[in-house]
């Protein structure tokens, strides 16, 4: 049984080890992050090299997102690295403080703006909202506070603001000179951290298509002003894809919100047609344990039900002691998942009028072969936007995205349910085409005699944009035109 939900796995030291990509690739690793908040641009050039070289060599394409620092609000140094905080202290943030001696009742912080975008009665979540902050006044730019949660706070931890409003930009001038490093490696996906509106992608996009670069956009919904009807779907429509980033957005949000919102960004995004990543602490607790928690099981498999195209594991293979087993264990799980009923059946778009016809075609694909007994579907596509299309809808049955595009095979990595294969045909006879590709499914070892298969194309190959045709084959049988 194929899996549909597709596994997104940082990549990092843990990961540099010999042998331990590799065996990333055979637990079934569909996509990598490169994560630009660590490491050097040449560790990510390294990093992305093995990658390709590997989908080569094991014929398992995996495809590349980089994921952009963005504008991390952050306190700066304690002398003493770190440093404990008494429920109900004082404690101050404060710009013109030496960045490296903060103690015990304050340190500096590198964002100017903050004294002027907080009020007495805010409140800051520092450290993932592990220690919590009410700001009680602000004295020429020292943000006074007094402590509501303690605990250890070390250096460089993170800052938000409770519902959001800080104003820092998404692009920073570092995201903006790792863009060029982004293009160097020629990545299939780029992430932008914290993005406020449709022009932070867009001016993201603009950056990229100046360096040659032309990877999707992946919007990480991290704000809490981000959530709101209208923005998010302008966020959502100016991105190829959207990542639910649960950790600062639960900490803007407040935890107890992030459930409902999480089901509600991947319910508009498959919508709008984009693709959704679930992504932050799925599997925390395999950092160093090699069996996940009952509670990550049930995460891990609510985001299945939900319909989110792809999983992240972030630390768990970064950095953590099985990032194989990690990936094993979240294989595991979506494809348990994905034998429930409610993940195969959609009502998506049913009562629309579709203005292009391969995206007519896309549809009726799907609802023919939820509809009646079909082994699988081909879409020849040239975009990849047939096969989006398709796996829009929830169904059980494999999408096969024959394509001659490198970029892409690269990009349906992502495609809940889509699985990207070569095809160079370059034959206008329709008979012999239908010929190649069951030879090619015979040889994956995808078909057998009497299993049918659904192939989309168009009149013309390598013409974007022209799927026109539908056509039901059956294995063993002759294959007409």
């Amino acid at each position: 049984m194929l899996r549909r939900t597709k596994i997104l796995a940082t990549l990092g030291p843990a990961t540099d080890k010999p042998g331990v990509l590799e065996g990333m690739f055979a637990a079934g690793l569909d996509v990598v992050r490169l994560n630009f908040s660590h490491g050097s641009a040449q560790d990510h050039i390294n990093r992305a090299n093995m990658v390709r070289e590997l989908s080569k060599k094991t014929k398992r394409r995996v495809g590349i997102l980089a994921d952009l620092q963005g504008p991390k609000i952050r306190i700066e140094r304690f002398a003493e690295t770190k440093v404990w905080l008494d429920e109900g202290q004082n404690f101050a943030l404060d710009i013109n403080f030496d960045p490296k001696m903060g103690d015990n009742t304050q340190v500096a912080i590198s964002y100017e703006p903050l004294a002027n975008e907080v009020k007495p009665g805010s409140r800051l979540l520092l450290d993932d909202g592990r220690i919590v902050l009410d700001v009680v006044n602000v004295v020429n730019m020292r943000v006074n506070c007094v402590v509501v949660v303690g605990g250890y706070l070390s250096n460089n931890k993170g800052i938000n603001l409770l519902g959001g409003g800080l104003s820092a930009a998404a692009l920073t001038d570092k995201d903006k000179e790792d863009i060029k490093t982004v293009a160097q490696i020629d990545c299939d996906y780029v992430a932008v951290s914290f993005p406020r509106c449709a022009e932070d992608l867009n001016e993201a996009r603009r950056l990229l298509e100046a360096e040659g670069c032309y990877a999707g956009i992946v919007s990480k919904v991290e704000r809490a002003e981000a959530i709101v009807h209208d923005v998010l779907d302008e966020i959502i429509l100016a991105s190829d894809a959207v990542m639910v980033a649960r950790g600062d957005l639960g900490v803007e949000i407040g935890d107890a919100r992030l459930p409902a919102v999480q089901k509600y960004i991947i319910q508009r995004a498959r919508t709008l047609d984009r693709l959704a990543i679930t992504a932050t602490q799925m599997m925390e607790s395999m950092i160093d344990n090699p069996i996940p928690t009952r509670a990550e099981v049930c995460d891990v498999a609510n985001a299945v039900f939900d319909g989110t195209d792809a999983i992240m594991l972030s630390a768990e293979t970064a950095s953590g002691k099985y990032p194989i087993k990690a990936i094993e264990s979240m294989s595991r799980i979506c494809l348990e998942a994905e034998k429930e009923d409610s993940v195969r059946v959609s009502k998506h778009r049913m009562e629309m009028e579709f203005e292009r016809v391969d995206e007519a075609i896309a549809m009726s694909a799907m609802y023919m072969a939820n509809h009646t007994k079909m082994r699988g579907i081909v879409a020849l596509t040239e975009s990849g936007s047939t096969p989006l299309w398709m796996s829009r809808i929830s169904s059980g049955i494999p999408i096969f995205a024959f394509s001659s595009q490198e970029k892409t095979l690269n990009k349906v990595t992502l495609f809940r349910g889509v699985f990207p294969v070569r095809f160079d045909c370059d034959k206008q006879d329709h008979a012999e085409v239908n010929r190649e590709i069951v030879a090619i499914l015979r040889a994956r070892k995808q078909c057998v005699n009497g299993d049918r298969f659904i192939i989309t194309k168009g009149d013309l190959q390598g013409i974007e944009g022209g799927t026109s045709a539908l056509k039901v084959v059956t294995i063993g049988e002759g294959l007409t035109p």
